[in-house]
């Protein structure tokens, strides 16, 4: 039991990067500047409290849900793992297979704090795919430390979205998503490979 509860600060690491680098939240800075120009304003706090919330809750009954329609962790996973390759190859390429983001422009803008800001844009299907394949390789209580990190992190994001465009400007924002899009690309691959034992 005590062996199950052992924080892993390695595991804790890669989690927090693996879904920092799913969410995207410094690379979606252009969307949600365009939202709040829409609604007026954002509020960071009831967002993060769905991103959060969402998170958690597929994180735990995600397994079920699958058990239900018949659906194994080890395929599941496999099938997440293509999910994030091709957003690896969006934040690379720069060409859109996802359209959640021109989706998410023309929402009404009364609710725009939990969508489609919340969802879909920051906890969207890529995030849940990840939570589910991340589960086959992680301890649940280091993938929770992840998701609390990285809720923290939009929450700071989304309270101080203009100064962090001005501080990396066009170019820098554009070479750190490309960054994360090559790590998250080999991450992709790690999942493939280790739920196919290849």
């Amino acid at each position: 039991m005590s062996e199950y509860f052992t924080f892993d600060p390695r595991e804790i690491l890669s989690v927090t990067l693996i879904l920092f680098a799913i969410i995207d939240i410094v690379g979606t800075i252009p969307v949600i500047i365009e939202l709040q120009r829409k609604a007026g304003s954002i509020a960071a706090e009831k967002a993060s409290l769905a991103v959060v919330f969402l998170m958690v809750v597929f994180l735990f009954v995600g397994k079920e849900l699958l058990g239900i329609i018949g659906i194994d962790i080890p395929s599941f996973a496999i099938a997440g793992s293509l999910v994030i390759f091709f957003i690896a190859l969006e934040m690379i390429l720069g060409h859109k297979f996802f359209k959640e983001a021109e989706d998410a422009e023309s929402a009404e803008t009364t609710s725009m704090s939990i969508v489609p800001l919340a969802f879909p844009l920051i906890a969207g299907a890529g995030t849940m795919t990840t939570l589910l394949s991340l589960k086959s390789q992680y301890q649940t209580q280091n993938i929770l430390i992840g998701i609390f990190l990285n809720t923290l992190f939009v929450y700071l994001v989304l309270k101080n979205t203009y100064r962090i465009e001005k501080l990396l400007g066009k170019t820098g924002l554009e070479v750190l998503r490309k960054a994360f899009g090559i790590i998250l690309l080999a991450i992709a691959i790690k999942l493939f490979r280790s739920n196919t034992h290849l």
